[in-house]
């Protein structure tokens, strides 16, 4: 079967990730064997057809694998049909891990677009020496969450000229030209419903870390300090909040990790998301307080999974957003980097300094459509950059954060020239 083996298969294919995911599969996926998988046929033969009809090509050929989170034995068999399995198939705390097991035992690689720590860590803490012995890469956050703030943060120390102490990412949102006729929607059911778990699970955390990381990280000096709970930024000129997704969980795995592997001085970071005015940052501050306090307990958990058009104020739906919505909406991720020019630099990455940081760096990640379009390139181009660059990734495989994965490969350069990828670009060097 090695031989007859396709390049990548895109598992959940007829859920919402997963048709846009298909897609930009054909301009992503252009030069390599492609097919899809999930539980129904003739979902999938749908999705094929509407999504060729968009992207104004045959898809009626592409090979389809049925396959189900509830039965192994096809997953396994999935796996074992090509080199990496592309996983759309969330929540993944309920669904992920058959999928990474199945992987595995393949052989074969996986990259999923997760934003929820606890299963990324507890996937690491489980599976990564099973991995690295079966030269296997298994990388989450491959999608909005989080190869800007990660690929951001390689970005920078590649740009930097010097040692990086910290960096400060500030991310807004937005819809250009909004119309009202587009619906408000811009969530999906799938990825509130993993907001409501992964929060509602939130303490777990604590516990997989400490059995994950015995031993803790030496402080570096200076320590990057927490802004306030709401405050206007100069970098971005809007009010910000403390960004609560999964961005700086994921970059502190990195960080670790090419400091126990590089004896690289590990970045500290903070992440923030600007808002255009205070009314409307305090409303999102009432609306974050209501929306944590209801994912604790049971009964608030059902009401915000049956009724999340009401609990959200109609930004998340069933439906998804409209093609209409996500084609106006877009992101830019502005990074504050400060650190000690190249001149400065210390004989042991685990030195410390006894001067403060002398220099700054300002850069942007931006991109369309964040949650349906750039997420699609850039789960697709972690599995491209997999299959073409695996001699410049760590080891021989393991569960690893996209920075730990990617920080010495041409991934940046693979974002970047795709229509809804992301762009890279410096914006101040002091």
């Amino acid at each position: 079967m090695a031989t007859d083996r396709l390049d990548v298969i895109i598992f959940g294919a007829t859920g919402f990730t997963g048709k846009y995911t298909v897609y930009e599969a054909v301009s992503v996926l252009k030069d390599l064997r492609w097919g899809i998988a999930g539980r129904n046929r003739e979902k999938l033969q749908s999705v094929l057809k509407e999504m060729g009809a968009k992207a104004k090509k045959d898809l009626s050929q592409t090979p389809i694998i049925i396959a189900d989170v509830e039965d192994e034995a096809s997953l396994l068999e999935m796996a074992k049909s090509c080199r990496i399995v592309v996983n759309t198939a969330g929540p993944y705390r309920f669904y992920g891990e058959k999928v990474v097991r199945a992987c595995i035992e393949a052989g074969t690689h996986h990259v999923d677009v997760s934003g929820e720590p606890q299963y990324m860590e507890t996937m690491q803490l489980k599976y990564n020496e099973r991995a690295k012995e079966r030269g296997v890469y298994i990388v989450s956050a491959c999608g909005f969450d989080s190869i800007p703030a990660d690929m951001g943060v390689v970005f920078v120390e590649k740009n930097f000229d010097g040692v990086v102490n910290s960096v400060e990412t500030f991310l807004v949102n937005g819809v250009k030209d909004y119309n009202p006729e587009h619906g408000k929607a811009g969530l999906n059911f799938g990825t509130w419903n993993s907001a409501v778990y992964g929060l509602a699970h939130s303490n777990e955390l604590h516990g997989i870390r400490r059995e994950l990381y015995p031993e803790r990280l030496p402080k570096f000096f200076p320590i990057l300090k927490h802004r306030p709970l709401m405050f206007k930024s100069t970098e971005i000129n809007k009010v910000c909040l403390p960004f609560p997704g999964s961005d700086r969980s994921v970059v502190m795995r990195s960080q670790r990790f090419l400091y126990e592997h590089d004896k690289k001085r590990p970045v500290q970071m903070h992440a923030y998301i600007g808002f255009p005015s205070w009314i409307i940052a305090a409303a999102v501050a009432l609306f974050a307080t209501i929306f944590g306090l209801m994912a604790k307990f049971q009964f608030g958990r059902t009401l915000l999974l049956k009724y999340p058009g009401f609990f959200s104020g109609g930004f998340v739906s069933r439906d998804g957003p409209s093609e209409a919505r996500m084609e106006k909406t877009y992101f830019r991720m502005t990074m504050k980097a400060t650190g000690w020019p190249s001149s400065q630099r210390l004989a042991e990455g685990t030195d410390q300094y006894t001067d403060p940081p002398s220099k700054t760096l300002m850069v942007r990640v931006s991109g369309p459509n964040p949650g349906y379009g750039s997420t699609c390139v850039a789960l697709l181009s972690t599995a491209v950059t997999i299959l073409r660059e695996s001699n410049k990734m760590p080891n021989t495989g393991g569960v690893l954060s996209p920075g730990a994965a990617f920080s010495k490969t041409s991934l940046i350069s693979e974002l970047e020239k795709h229509e809804h990828g992301m762009k890279f670009e410096i914006l101040a060097n002091k």
